[in-house]
């Protein structure tokens, strides 16, 4: 006989705005919604219900790409070594290593960023993690634990990441091996053409990972112009013959934003075809793809905060709906469909490109949510209420950007 366990308790949400603006009580039981109905505005409400007064009711936000590992949030100030010459990942990954040898242990950093990012509202996460032959599994096996300690109150995807690249970098292919069997669930690549100067190469060994140990590929893909392009074409093609279709993305590929329009156009519909995602953060100082045309092509686009105050930027709040916004700023949308759009990036398509199960406000579905003051969607996006209460299963976990208990 088990004891019961908290989250099949009944949970009554009264008062809730959806985002088509209606109000709705919201029935939970064993951590999911059980029951949406109009809100019955009851004279007395039911013991223990909660009334949200007409808060919008949002799924959990969708942290798609981050590096816990790396970040120094609550750490001391660095100042950011900015490149010798524009930006060079090869430098920026020097200045990193450097910091890193100097920062609080990186369960205690990993832990503050995590607790960021929760008490906004995300309760799903995607996370790049270093191997290499450096720092072999230590980064790998540390974040493992703090997954683990974390694991009732947000979903952790790991990456395993090869950030000084994998044919530079002997033994790497290994260790990336290993990653996997120890927990992580992708792998990841990087800048197969201007980091490893071999792109069958680099993608031989991530394509052939990803199938031995059945699982996804996420590749950070900084390369600009045609030469980006390139490679996302052998990403998507490879992905297609490997049946991996809604399993491959692409993190940032900035060369779909310098590329011509045409271009671009036939772009998206390969990257539609192969059920390649990609992932954005909008970065300030580099072209982004282009989130509206994609989307029209049919194209995964999801959002994350990749890094937060680590050695490549200071910046970073580990808000995926200020994510949105800047998403929305970056993107020229001002029309309510368009700032609905960015607010889908960092929810639901972040939740597709995931593989997510029981995503959203809906019968059945898990009870992960964020009750906020605003109208309707339009309205959070461009407000981003700082007053919000995020609950997991239906139990609060996190109030006004901290942490409840």
């Amino acid at each position: 006989m088990h004891s019961p366990r908290t989250d099949r308790i009944l949970h009554q949400f009264l008062n809730a705005r959806l985002a088509d603006g209606s109000l709705a009580d919201l029935t939970v039981t064993e951590g999911r919604f059980r029951a949406i109905t109009p809100a019955a505005k009851a004279a007395t409400p039911p013991p223990g219900a909660i009334d949200l007064a007409g808060k919008l009711v949002l799924p959990g936000f969708v942290e798609g790409h981050i590096h816990l590992d790396t970040s120094f949030y609550g750490d001391a100030w660095r100042p950011h070594i900015p490149c010798t010459t524009g930006f060079d990942v090869r430098e920026r990954v020097a200045f990193q290593m450097q910091n890193l040898a100097q920062a609080a242990p990186m369960e205690e950093r990993a832990k503050n960023q995590l607790e960021l990012c929760i008490g906004h509202g995300s309760l799903a996460m995607r996370s790049h993690v270093m191997v290499d032959g450096v720092v072999g599994l230590k980064h790998v096996e540390t974040i493992l634990a703090v997954r683990e300690h974390y694991r009732e109150l947000i979903g952790i995807q790991l990456v395993a990441f090869p950030q000084s690249g994998i044919l530079s970098s002997p033994g790497t292919a290994e260790l990336l091996d290993e990653a996997l069997k120890l927990g992580c669930d992708l792998v990841g690549g990087l800048d197969p053409a201007s980091f490893d100067r071999d792109v069958k190469g680099h993608l031989d060994v991530v394509f052939g990972l990803a199938e031995k140990r059945g699982v996804g590929v996420d590749i950070h893909l900084h390369d600009a112009g045609t030469l980006g392009l390139f490679e996302i074409e052998e990403i998507a093609a490879r992905t297609t013959a490997l049946g991996m279709q809604g399993k491959v993305a692409v993190s940032h590929a900035y060369a779909l934003g310098d590329i011509s329009a045409d271009t671009l156009a036939r772009a998206g519909e390969m990257l539609a075809a192969s059920g390649v995602a990609i992932m954005s953060n909008a970065p300030g100082n580099h072209a982004f793809p282009p989130v509206a045309a994609l989307r029209k092509a049919g194209v995964t686009v999801f959002a994350g905060s990749d890094n937060i105050r680590d050695s490549w930027w200071p910046y970073g709040d580990g808000d995926m709906l200020n994510r949105a916004n800047m998403i929305g700023y970056r993107s020229g949308f001002y029309e309510d469909r368009e700032l609905e759009a960015a607010w889908d990036v960092a929810s639901h398509a972040g939740a597709k490109a995931l593989g997510l199960e029981g995503y959203g406000i809906a019968v059945g579905a898990k009870a992960d949510f964020v009750a906020l003051k605003a109208e309707h969607v339009p309205e959070a996006v461009v407000a981003v209420p700082r007053e919000r209460t995020v609950y997991r299963g239906g139990r609060a976990i996190a109030r006004d950007g901290a942490m409840i208990g």
